[in-house]
């Protein structure tokens, strides 16, 4: 049987390696900032402003699962805020093309009339 304080011994020292490895490029891509962080500042139309009535819930829900039914849109476009007040609809965050970017608007077309879309998508470069 081990001595307990051999397996503690080696387990200190493979976290001691461990870290001794990790290289300072690689902490620091993790952390990172989120690609659209910077558009969520001073914004006037952000998800806090969602309105809480049942019929813009449905809306954005239903805009919601169009767009992930999409089974052609990325990551990013599956993942763009929608925001509906008093029927209009607002959508943002970044697509990965103007391709994916009309995709989106056309997704939610399928729920409101395109008049009442605005569309703040952005193409990631």
């Amino acid at each position: 049987m081990k001595h307990p304080h051999f397996t503690i011994a080696a387990c200190v020292a493979s976290l001691i390696l461990c870290f001794a490895i990790a290289s300072p490029s690689s902490i620091a891509h993790a952390q990172q900032a989120p690609d659209n962080s910077g558009q969520n500042k001073n914004q006037t139309s952000t998800a806090d402003n969602q309105s809480n009535a049942r019929s813009d819930r449905m809306i954005t829900a239903q805009i919601r699962k169009a767009i992930m039914a999409d089974k052609d849109l990325s990551t990013y476009g599956h993942n763009v805020k929608i925001i509906t007040l008093q029927g209009a609809v607002t959508l943002k965050g970044p697509v990965k093309s103007e391709d994916e970017k009309q995709k989106v608007v056309s997704d939610a077309s399928g729920v409101v009339s395109a008049d009442k879309i605005t569309d703040s998508l952005t193409v990631k470069q």
